[in-house]
């Protein structure tokens, strides 16, 4: 034989030899696809955001500021023939912090209180809100009294400052009204 004309054909038979040699040594299996058994993610619910309650009464409140005296006592009698829920309530006690009748901010204040106190589910959202509004009408009364009772110790100082000032004058009319008294260096000057 000639070694010579196969030597091109002899890397190409060792390699086919080689390669099924190698599949010769794996077990011959029917492999069906495997999906590995993971855990299911938890579902991650996203919280369904409150709805927010304190938004338009803000709005309402900056609405209101806006108003005259008169048509805040319009918007007054409109609300008070609606139906009583937390939110009127509130809206109730708004307009009553504008308007500036007698006892109408410790009316606002009771209103408020009465939905910070509510046991109504519907009341739960506005609670905060009410608290800080009656904080505020409770702040406000008091400030209010203060300036009405230095508006009336000015009052009476005031009055007092008059009366002293009328006696002033009335000394000073006695004063003018007596006859001069002669000095003692003037006589004694005059007799030399």
């Amino acid at each position: 034989m000639n070694i010579k004309s196969n030597a091109p054909g002899l890397p190409l038979c060792l390699s086919l030899a080689l390669l099924l040699a190698g599949c010769a040594q794996k077990p011959l299996a029917i492999h069906y696809p495997v999906t590995p058994r993971v855990a299911p993610l938890p579902v991650a619910v996203a919280p369904v955001a409150p709805r927010d309650e304190v938004a338009p009464l803000l709005a309402y409140h900056q609405s209101l500021r806006r108003m005259t005296q008169g048509e805040l006592l319009k918007e007054l009698s409109g609300i008070t023939l609606q139906q009583r829920t937390p939110k009127i309530t509130l809206q109730t006690g708004l307009i009553l912090m504008l308007t500036r009748g007698g006892g109408d901010l410790a009316r606002a204040q009771s209103i408020f209180d009465s939905v910070a106190t509510s046991n109504e589910p519907e009341a739960e959202g506005l609670k905060p809100l009410a608290q800080l509004l009656s904080s505020h009408c409770a702040e406000a009364r008091r400030l209010s009294d203060t300036a009405d009772r230095l508006a009336l110790q000015l009052r009476e100082t005031q009055r007092k400052s008059d009366q002293l000032g009328e006696t002033l004058e009335a000394l000073k009319a006695i004063e003018r009204g007596l006859p001069v008294r002669p000095t003692s260096g003037s006589s004694t000057a005059g007799s030399r």
